[in-house]
């Protein structure tokens, strides 16, 4: 009786735990347009600590410009590259060839948005 009282115990903090952790699907452009302040990113949601970022992502009318990229002691912008939203996740166009950077969005309010890398990496970002 106590390996079943168990095993539903397990079950049920399961579900809640997957459900904590559950992707947004995207459903349109306008979700993530605007101006968003990269604060922070992790490779993992179990790193200890966050790296600190200064990046600022614009999106509009389709395109995303990076703005003020660290770099050897030096910032500098990207040019405007086009993104789409693809099977709920948001794509973004890599500068000088025809592949995407794709991203699933973890989190959003008006302030924040938290997104995903493919590789596992998280983003942190506020509204601007």
């Amino acid at each position: 009786m106590k390996r079943i009282n168990l095993a539903v115990i397990l079950l049920v903090l399961s579900v809640f735990t997957s459900a904590v952790y559950a992707d947004i699907t995207l459903q349109s452009k306008e979700e993530v347009e605007g101006t968003w302040k990269l604060q922070s990113t992790k490779n993992s949601l179990t790193d200890k600590e966050a790296i600190p970022r200064e990046d600022t992502w614009v999106f509009k009318d389709g395109k995303v410009t990076i703005l003020h990229i660290p770099r050897d002691g030096k910032f500098y912008d990207q040019p405007p590259v086009n993104y789409e939203i693809e099977d709920g996740k948001l794509k973004v166009a890599l500068v000088g060839n025809n592949r995407f950077d794709v991203f699933t969005l973890v989190e959003k309010d008006d302030k924040s948005m938290t997104l995903k890398g493919k590789f596992g990496g998280y983003y942190y970002f506020v509204k601007k």
